[in-house]
């Protein structure tokens, strides 16, 4: 292709459609462009329809009227009134739905212009907010997210030109793209999201290291013993540990394993005792190199974990999903508990207010229910139940 005959306003376009994708407010600058370039009063992308149990997400950018804020924002109000009507009532009468997938359809097309303006759909929606001729193109990636872009003109003003089509055909392909990426994006937040609230429940601090030793991301747990500053802290990207000769250790073992990383070896697992200036318990330190693919790596790229583990923190179950996973009583998951944590059984009688013939009779009952016999493995089982994520 001949530089001279790109068009400069058209790849900065393509470049807004790919932008959207990671944007925190997703296509809030391509939108309003998009809708400038098709001269639209309004240009929406549906990334999700609604239904009659889902409000659905629209992205809407409005025209600006003549003369109006110039600082309005880029999408509208998802509380507006052109939003939360269609999303709660009119995307039920809505005909300009389910079109071939990737191929530009105008209204006009499915709909003659004098079956229009008789419709439920026009008469309560449309003709309101003064919308009449639409132009849009449905697209789907191979995940299954399908997304809708609806460009929208007034009655008074012209129908969308052959060159208006023409550029959403070209702008598809790209659309379908950004949204394989928005939609990929998502699903691993999503699934990040999930496995670091597990870790957060078990009360497991994360904190992740590039090839340099240098901070890129702490979980809830890691900032607040970081803010603590009790035998571990930060010194601005660096981890550091109080003790000298612990501290040592510890940067030569991050040093060994994202080194091994970054050759391709198996690195082994670290581990260490961080003691605590305050007097409280040791925390516990595993390092482990973060597995990477051959095309996932890169310059400030996780190389290296490292886990820390407070033992005065970690609450090890819920009763409440201990007890539906046994069929136990409150009281006996509170008894389950406590031995779990290390009290004896007289400890644990004396700590609910109550005998130690009741305390036994409780355990005999736990044991019953969930078919150990001896209160090692009933320990074990409480720890290692999925009660902790509860």
């Amino acid at each position: 292709m001949e530089p001279k005959r790109v068009d400069p306003a058209y790849d900065h376009l393509v470049q807004l459609i790919y932008l959207g994708a990671i944007e925190a407010q997703p296509w809030q600058s391509a939108l309003p462009v998009l809708r400038d370039a098709m001269d639209a009063q309004v240009a929406s992308l549906v990334l999700r329809p609604p239904s009659a149990n889902d409000r659905g997400v629209i992205l809407n950018s409005v025209r600006p009227a003549a003369g109006g804020d110039a600082n309005i924002p880029a999408l509208a109000d998802q509380g507006d009134w052109e939003v939360t009507a269609y999303r709660e009532q009119f995307f039920s009468l809505d005909p300009f739905i389910n079109l071939p997938l990737d191929q530009v359809t105008a209204l006009q097309d499915l709909l003659p212009d004098a079956q229009l303006v008789k419709s439920e759909y026009y008469l309560q929606y449309l003709q309101p907010v003064d919308l009449f001729r639409i132009l849009g193109v449905d697209t789907l990636e191979p995940g299954g997210m399908l997304a809708r872009l609806r460009l929208s003109r007034r009655r008074s003003e012209p129908r969308f030109s052959q060159r208006d089509r023409r550029l959403l055909e070209l702008l598809t392909p790209h659309l379908r793209q950004a949204i394989q990426i928005y939609a990929k994006l998502n699903r691993m937040t999503s699934e990040r999201d999930v496995y670091q609230g597990a870790v957060d429940q078990l009360s497991v601090a994360t904190i992740i290291l590039d090839e340099h030793g240098r901070l890129l991301n702490t979980n809830a747990v890691a900032s607040a013993l970081l803010a603590e500053a009790d035998g571990l802290r930060r010194s601005g990207q660096q981890l550091l540990i109080e003790d000298r000769a612990i501290n040592h250790k510890l940067q030569e073992a991050l040093s060994s394993i994202i080194r091994a990383q970054q050759n391709g070896e198996t690195s082994v697992v670290r581990a260490l005792r961080v003691p605590r200036g305050s007097g409280r318990a040791d925390l516990g330190l595993v390092i482990r190199a973060v597995p990477a693919s051959e095309w996932s790596e890169g310059q400030a790229s996780p190389c290296a974990a490292v886990f820390l583990s407070d033992p005065e923190l970690r609450e090890p179950a819920s009763r409440q999903i201990l007890g539906e996973l046994f069929n136990l009583t409150p009281a006996e998951t509170n008894v389950a508990i406590l031995l779990s944590r290390g009290l004896s059984l007289a400890e644990v009688a004396e700590s609910q207010n109550i005998s130690r013939h009741t305390a036994r009779a409780q355990l005999k009952s736990i044991f019953a229910k969930t078919g150990i016999s001896r209160q090692a493995e009933l320990v074990r089982m409480v720890v290692k139940s999925v009660a902790s994520l509860g």
